[in-house]
């Protein structure tokens, strides 16, 4: 499926990303969010989450790259939005957790732009991001 080949309610390819404490560590230098909740299970504890916590952003990051691999081009997507619904708890173990991507097409315009209401779903089968919709052309 390409993008001028889509209609509203189409379906694209789900995606499985697997995330370890690794990857938090990584991508907390990369971003310089260096906050102990994304790599110390102790201070998470402490401030009432249930463990280490992936990077909101990171989860975005990562559904916005799962779009763009589908449209083939990174420059396709013009905009990406989403809320931060849930935290995905990531186990120190060599397995980690996994977030499950999906999306429909929401619209497609007379100019060839697709809106895509994009899903994002953690470990325990809940949504981690809250409409997140991307804007292709």
């Amino acid at each position: 499926m390409s993008l001028p080949d889509v209609v509203v309610g189409d379906e694209i390819p789900g995606r499985t990303v697997p995330l370890t404490r690794a990857d938090l560590v990584r991508y907390a230098g990369a971003s310089g969010d260096l906050n102990p909740i994304h790599w110390n299970e102790r201070t998470a504890v402490d401030v009432g989450l249930p463990g280490v916590i992936a990077h909101g952003m990171l989860t975005m990051a990562l559904a916005a790259q799962y779009v763009a691999d589908w449209a083939g081009d990174p420059a396709a997507v013009r905009s990406f939005s989403t809320r931060f619904t849930r935290p995905v708890v990531v186990p120190d173990d060599d397995e980690g957790a996994s977030v499950e991507f999906g999306a429909k097409v929401k619209a497609v315009d007379d100019d060839g732009t697709v809106t895509l209401a994009v899903t994002a779903t953690g470990p325990d089968g809940k949504g981690v991001l809250g409409k997140a919709l991307a804007v292709l052309r």
